[in-house]
């Protein structure tokens, strides 16, 4: 049977069309929508990825910037944007599985990750399991071990609901319903801005109509859900990422916002302390999502690391 995802996949490129997107999709164990934005070759090829709740939308303000100078890539991870599940686990480990997988099937050469919160994790595992596979990695505020402090309450209590069988698919299925798909946006926008006046109203529009086409899929909220659980469950035991951090090699840049309420900029600050060969670079008045919230200061910082570090030739 037909989803209602799958049934809209030619929206894709509708979606992404003010920004350059060309839409696609490849069976990996499964149909995985992604978003090509072009580029010259010669220099390792981007692959974005996205985090959680998010899509292949979360980049659209940077790609064409980084699409002038090498190849870019963005996918939907399952159980997110236009990659609907279809029964394939939507957690950390098999999410991480699905990049490599798209690495090797669509990219076919080294490639540099940007992984944004939940994606930073996935890109993380992914570099680790398949270093040969990765020139480089780019951690847009990602999912870290919390330092001994309190988290932002507002959104404490929200995950803590998340993480509550029966209780998180009530929560999910009482604000879609309560919610219009543009004030669904927005309110991802509230959360993952500390301005949220820079929102980008084509972003915002574009994030509504994917919420439109995906609020009749029945298997969102337990997609949703299952990967919400894996990240928190790594998250509480994090002996294990922190030694997949240890063990990574790949050149890596750490890009953080000093006003993220989701992953606060202390655990940044203790990542960059045990991992002194990183870059790390803090944003001054920003969130969460700091290449949707300051695109361009986003884009200069990313471009001239990859300079740097001989990843893309100097422009």
């Amino acid at each position: 049977m037909e989803s209602a995802v799958s049934a809209h996949l030619a929206d894709g490129s509708t979606l992404t069309h003010p920004w350059g997107g060309t839409s696609s999709i490849t069976d990996l164990g499964g149909d995985v929508h992604w978003i090509d934005f072009g580029g010259p070759s010669g220099a390792p090829p981007i692959v974005l990825v996205h985090g959680l709740g998010g899509s292949h939308l979360n980049w659209v303000r940077v790609a064409p910037a980084l699409a002038a100078r090498t190849r870019v890539y963005a996918l939907d991870l399952a159980g997110f944007g236009l990659t609907s599940a279809r029964g394939r686990h939507t957690g950390v480990d098999a999410n991480a599985a699905l990049l490599n997988r798209f690495l090797d099937t669509v990219v076919g050469e080294p490639a540099v990750l940007f992984g944004n919160s939940m994606g930073g994790m996935v890109s993380a595992m992914s570099t680790h399991a398949s270093p040969e596979s990765v020139a480089g990695l780019v951690l847009v505020d990602p999912a870290l071990p919390l330092p001994v402090q309190l988290p932002d309450l507002t959104v404490a209590a929200q995950f803590a609901l998340y993480s509550m069988p029966y209780v998180g698919e009530r929560v999910l299925g009482f604000g879609r319903r309560k919610m219009s798909d543009r004030q669904l946006a927005a309110q991802m926008t509230r959360l993952c801005f500390a301005d949220p006046t820079r929102a980008d109203p084509a972003v915002l529009d574009a994030g509504a109509a994917l919420t439109a086409i995906r609020r009749n899929e029945p298997t969102q909220d337990a997609e949703f859900l299952q990967a919400a659980r894996s990240l928190l469950t790594t998250l509480a035991r994090p002996a294990s990422y922190r030694k997949t951090l240890r063990e990574i090699t790949t050149p890596t840049l750490l890009i953080h916002g000093d006003r993220d309420r989701l992953v606060p900029v202390e655990a940044a600050r203790a990542a960059a302390a045990a991992h002194p060969h990183w870059t790390t670079i803090i944003l001054g008045d920003t969130g969460h999502t700091p290449q949707l919230e300051i695109p361009d200061e986003f884009s200069r910082h990313a471009l001239a690391w990859l300079d740097r570090t001989g990843l893309i030739a100097r422009g």
